[in-house]
């Protein structure tokens, strides 16, 4: 048997249900982009303006490559890698498409090497929270705390390690006894403690300030700057390129409609990051402090405000449990492409594989963990001024963000937009020919590339 039958004819777990598949994708797509980049990304570039362009994106372009994505996924029904294998080879299409299936692999496991670092941090600030109160946390003395505990390379790599293992954990069990399980207990858990610090808010804080910031839009604010940070945000909050829906819709049975899934994500995904931002901005206005922040919003900001609110000590516990929540099911979706991958390959099962490979993304993060300490002032492409001053996680940070992502997500909107059959398109959304069909292959074929070739030429020059 030639290496793509055994491919092909290797049958992975399916989802038990939509309710499942959709916990498990919403699960992937919220993550610490949602809680932790839009904020601040929302604060620096004006509020409402910012945010009505934001869910204009998420639905007018991102909608339309998630299905997109989705449909090489469950037409090709294997790993990202073979799954594309399958489809050049069947739609008889030029091998060079097949690096699709390998970005689909590489961003999410590369990514996850640096991701569990700061997911890192978050487990640490919960057990802070929870033992510590964040009392000594001062407006001078946060920054320092932060850098110091950051700073303590045993510390990190440790709760870098203690991270991944929990996420091989689950993956190891597989589709039916480990993602979804994990999914159908987080996901209502990241919402019930989401909603339960909006309320909190509510009543304990001003949150009128608030609303006007986050729904009022002023567009004198808006620059062409920020237009393209919306753009963006759209595509990296819900995940576009990544390679983990394709790999979850792999799973997916025939009778599971791929918009109506696609359109659920996404205006789960969006209403998260809204009520991220009810949850955030209560506290950083009525302490008075700064919405446009930056990164350090989170972890510097407001762990001040937590130390200094009536009842601190459990809101910033439960803030960075959600925190946690939201990156470790990120975190489950970005290691099951590669486990699922491996699966077919070799003869070894599933248990051994998701250990290995998390055993190789430990390792892959160490220089980034050490980025923040031993190896903060070493910069390895210092010689390339676009990079020139960027540690070790800086630079996987930008590539995948700003180079591997958009680049991925060009090349799914053209292949399903140009060369994919319109018969294989067809048949995988399941809505006819008709002008529904026909406008979301327009976007995926002019639109979407255009949105993305704007974005790659901001980024970049």
């Amino acid at each position: 048997m030639s290496e793509m039958e055994s491919q092909k004819s290797w049958k992975h777990e399916t989802w038990s249900s939509r309710t499942t598949f959709l916990f498990a994708a919403v699960g992937a797509a919220v993550g610490l982009g949602n809680l932790w980049r839009f904020p601040y990304v929302a604060g620096e570039n004006g509020g409402g303006a910012f945010i009505l362009l934001y869910i204009a994106f998420v639905f007018l372009l991102g909608l339309p490559i998630m299905a997109a994505e989705m449909v090489i996924g469950r037409r090709g029904h294997n790993s990202a890698v073979t799954s594309m294998n399958n489809l050049v080879k069947t739609e008889r299409l030029s091998p060079v498409w097949r690096t699709i299936g390998w970005l689909s692999l590489v961003i999410p496991f590369v990514g996850l090497s640096y991701y569990s670092v700061v997911a890192g941090w978050v487990m640490d600030y919960v057990w802070v929270a929870f033992a510590e109160s964040f009392k000594a946390f001062g407006s001078d003395s946060s920054a320092t705390i932060f850098a110091s505990r950051t700073g303590d390379t045993t510390r990190q790599v440790i709760m870098h390690a203690l991270f991944i293992a929990l996420t091989v954990a689950i993956v190891r069990r597989g589709v039916n006894r480990g993602i979804e399980m994990a999914s159908k207990i987080m996901m209502p858990g990241l919402f019930i403690l989401l909603i339960g610090l909006v309320i909190y808010n509510a009543t304990a804080l001003e949150v009128g300030s608030t609303l006007s910031f986050l729904f009022t839009p002023d567009f004198s604010r808006l620059t062409t700057e920020s237009v393209l940070m919306a753009l963006g945000q759209a595509f990296f909050s819900i995940a576009i390129g990544v390679g983990v829906m394709m790999t979850y819709s792999a799973y997916l049975p025939r009778n599971v409609s791929l918009p109506k899934s696609a359109a659920t994500i996404c205006a789960a995904d969006t209403f998260v990051a809204l009520l991220g931002g009810l949850a955030i901005f209560p506290i950083v206005f009525f302490y008075g402090l700064d919405a446009g922040a930056g990164p350090g919003l989170i972890f510097v900001t407001l762990p001040v405000a937590f130390g200094q609110m009536p009842g601190g000590h459990i809101v910033g516990t439960l803030f960075f449990l959600l925190l946690f929540f939201a990156a470790f099911t990120t975190a489950i979706g970005m290691l099951e492409p590669m486990v699922s991958w491996l699966e077919e390959r070799t003869s070894h099962d599933r248990g051994r594989m998701t250990i290995a490979a998390g055993v190789v993304a430990w390792a892959i993060g160490l220089p980034s963990v050490l980025s923040f300490n031993a190896w903060s002032d070493f910069h390895p492409l210092g010689w390339f001024e676009k990079l020139s001053g960027m540690t070790s996680f800086d630079i996987l940070d930008f590539l995948i963000a700003n180079f591997l992502l958009p680049l991925n997500a060009l090349l799914i909107a053209l292949f399903v937009g140009w060369a994919l059959s319109e018969k294989a398109s067809v048949e995988e959304l399941g809505i006819g020919r008709g002008l529904r069909y026909q406008g979301w292959r327009s976007i995926v074929r002019f639109l979407v590339p255009v949105a993305i070739v704007g974005i790659i030429i901001d980024l970049w020059f």
